[in-house]
């Protein structure tokens, strides 16, 4: 479907399980990528395998053909348009937001006021590569809810620490693409979003 924000239209791609969901999962991609890249595809598995509904946004800079997403204003504004138009469809039930790299940083941005109950946030981008003094972290530690944090050990783009997340996972072997083994991405989340089933809740905690 496509929803017309002030920044432009986005394209979503919606997939839903085959009695009522029971949570819904939005997720978006990095600065120059689209919704079909191996770990994103290998997170809507796993939610959908958990009974939930998963909503993938292409964001209205891609749809124009843009690399640069703007300004975080901007962006964080035509989700949010996103998330109100699919508010309608879903009401009440339990919104998780998550995304890769730049889209990561998009879902912790805007959690609080999406109204979200969780984040997973993919490959999230701590510093631009080879400036660690630039730390994004404060988009972790101010999201308002907990967050997952799911990088791989090669990724230039840096690991944020332990105490900047809920919980933070690190691949071995993986750099910022997260492609190397996609089940293991879906193995990382998968429990993540099993407390939003009525299943186990693995409780808040913190793994590296």
């Amino acid at each position: 479907m496509r929803i017309v924000t002030a920044r432009g239209p986005a394209e979503v791609t919606l997939d839903e399980p085959g009695g009522t969901p029971g949570f819904w999962l939005l997720l978006t991609h990095g600065s120059n990528g689209g919704v079909e890249t191996p770990d994103l595809l290998a997170v809507r598995d796993a939610a959908l395998g958990l009974g939930g509904a998963v909503a993938r946004v292409l964001q209205p800079f891609r749809v124009a053909g843009r690399r640069a997403p703007g300004s975080a204003v901007g962006q964080d504004e035509a989700w949010l348009e996103v998330v109100a138009m699919l508010r309608e469809r879903f009401g009440d039930l339990a919104l998780v937001q998550g995304g890769r790299s730049n889209g990561a940083r998009v879902a912790c941005r805007t959690a609080r006021a999406a109204g979200a109950v969780g984040v997973v946030a993919l490959a999230f981008p701590l510093h631009p590569p080879r400036r660690p003094e630039t730390s994004r972290a404060p988009e972790l530690r101010e999201a308002g809810v907990e967050v997952l944090v799911v990088n791989g050990d090669r990724d230039p783009f840096g690991v944020p620490d332990p105490a900047d997340a809920a919980q933070v996972t690190v691949l071995p072997g993986e750099r910022h693409e997260l492609s190397k083994d996609p089940a293991l991405v879906a193995a990382a989340v998968e429990p993540w979003l099993r407390r939003w089933t009525g299943g186990d809740d693995p409780g808040p905690g913190r793994a590296r």
